[in-house]
């Protein structure tokens, strides 16, 4: 249906993984699809994880017979962060029996927090996010997602507002209630919906403490929980060779838009609108985002603002490269002000990119390179735009 640009498809790993990534963005679905013949634990089976979370040890029982296998298949434990006693036989498995396991989930905040054991540099970490431009090929549709998110299932669904209103429900009965991660479940749901509201901004931890009615180390709290189940990042501030004042305080970024405008009760958000532009900036940033994961390429990711409010939405690197992302179908000479004022401080950048609705490619008379946002999409993929 969709091909994924994983590199846990176009490199497999030859030893253990982790598989990281937000519900719903097809985790399962990869890894069926890339092995096929591996041994399959789904912990979200009740009789599976009452099983294993009464005596882990029935893993490496289980596991004798495959001992004598010439080729051991690979062990896929779904939904790892349910049971995490497990991974103590996992690590004893890999270490003794030399398995390889992939291990998938949608949150290490229990594992972390339980102090459970990570294996310790003993699998590859991989991500995987909601559909990006390349994965939909001829079916992408920029207004599609930036209403309605990246997750497969809702892109595909008949009712996509009906699928993220289920999509959030679930996300806070399943990831945040069942697993105990919040004592207070009515104000983490109100909390949700004022955050959302922050999606592309920085966020003030006292403000949004004043408006959910909860302490700041709560709301604190609460966005470590947004960060460790992957609904959200933060994206820090540039603040290398600084010749100016500069703000330092990062940004939050949503791992998918659809979930925003659900939660922040957005109507149909069309071109020309505020709206419309937070939510493009928000996809240019998931689109980097899972083209850094994908491609291991792993370059740093960040924002620079001066005190002034004069701002650049993306700095690439070690200010390499520079991106601001415009959802306008006419690019003015306002809009090009962050990037000019930028260079003034950093001669050292190679290219500096505005993304936005316009038809056609050009580049201003001092060097920055106007890109029609598919075009942005196709050399980013194509690995041609940060080189």
């Amino acid at each position: 249906m969709f091909k994924r640009s994983s590199s846990l498809i176009s490199k497999p790993p030859k030893r253990s993984f982790f598989l990281w990534g937000p519900r719903q963005t097809g985790k399962t679905s990869l890894l069926r699809a890339a092995f096929p013949d591996a041994l399959w634990i789904d912990l979200l089976h009740s009789d599976q994880f009452v099983k294993y979370q009464r005596d882990p040890s029935f893993l490496r029982q289980e596991l004798s017979f495959e001992q004598n296998v010439s080729k051991p298949r690979l062990i896929i434990v779904d939904e790892i962060q349910k049971v995490p006693g497990l991974l103590d036989e996992i690590h004893w498995l890999i270490e003794n029996r030399k398995f390889a396991f992939g291990l998938c989930g949608s949150s290490a905040r229990k594992l972390r927090r339980g102090h459970a054991n990570l294996l310790g540099g003993r699998a590859d970490r991989f991500e995987l996010f909601g559909l990006v431009s390349q994965e939909c090929g001829p079916a992408f549709d920029l207004g599609k997602f930036l209403n309605y998110g990246y997750l497969p299932s809702i892109f595909l669904s008949e009712t996509p507002g009906r699928s993220i209103r289920s999509y959030c429900a679930d996300y806070l009965k399943e990831e945040i209630a069942a697993e105990g991660l919040v004592r207070n479940l009515p104000a983490f749901s109100n909390f949700l919906e004022v955050a959302a509201l922050g999606d592309t901004e920085q966020i003030n931890y006292s403000t949004i403490a004043r408006d959910c009615g909860v302490s700041s180390p709560t709301v604190k709290s609460y966005f470590e929980v947004l960060v460790d189940t992957l609904m959200a990042a933060f994206l820090p501030a540039f603040t290398k060779r600084p010749k100016r004042r500069i703000m330092q305080v990062p940004k939050l970024y949503f791992s998918d838009i659809g979930v925003v405008n659900f939660l922040a009760k957005r109507a149909e958000l069309k071109p020309g609108s505020e709206l419309f532009g937070k939510a493009f900036e928000n996809w240019v940033f998931h689109e980097l985002t899972a083209h850094r994961a994908y491609t291991e390429a792993y370059y740093d990711l960040s924002y620079w603002r001066l005190s002034t409010g004069v701002e650049v939405d993306f700095i690439i690197g070690n200010m390499e490269f520079a991106i601001e992302a415009k959802a306008s179908a006419k690019v003015t000479q306002d809009h090009l002000k962050g990037l000019r004022e930028l260079k003034k401080d950093h001669q050292e950048i190679k290219r500096r990119y505005l993304v936005c609705l316009e038809k056609m490619p050009r580049q201003t008379d001092d060097g920055i390179t106007i890109l029609p946002y598919g075009l942005f999409a196709e050399k980013l993929w194509k690995n041609d735009l940060l080189r």
